[in-house]
């Protein structure tokens, strides 16, 4: 770089405004196609799985309490999902969508990372390891 363009350089730095961003006091909304963390309708999901069998991170454990009656649980594990969107295009449904107003998924520590997503009663139960068959699945991490 020859010497005369650097202080050419600087000097219209000197007299530019920065343009750094002073976030988090100043917030930009991301845009409409971002994938942030994962939402769950649960009215029309079928308990089929596939957002499960499909997720190349394994970050999805759907629980089937009762088919017929359509009680699931849809353990969600943030920390280890890719954001790629495989499970909503899998999802034949419709139940699943990324949401593009929550992103900001950093954390300290490893708490807050698994959600699950269905009843309070179910998700209780799956907890406590009343949840059936998958009950032992549920209950780690």
């Amino acid at each position: 770089m020859k010497f005369g363009t650097m202080l050419s350089d600087v000097a219209t730095s000197l007299f530019r405004k920065p343009v750094t961003e002073e976030y988090p006091f100043e917030r930009r909304e991301a845009p409409g196609h971002f994938r942030g963390r994962l939402k769950w309708s649960m009215e029309k999901c079928t308990g089929c799985g596939l957002c499960a069998m499909d997720c190349p991170a394994d970050a999805i454990t759907m629980i089937v309490l009762d088919k017929k009656a359509k009680r699931f649980v849809m353990r969600y594990q943030v920390d280890r999902c890719t954001f790629c969107a495989q499970c909503v295009h899998s999802c034949r449904q419709g139940s699943l969508e990324m949401e593009s107003d929550i992103w900001e998924l950093a954390g300290p520590n490893r708490d807050g990372f698994v959600l699950y997503y269905g009843k309070e009663e179910d998700i209780a139960g799956v907890l406590e390891g009343k949840a059936g068959p998958n009950a032992p699945e549920a209950a780690e991490g």
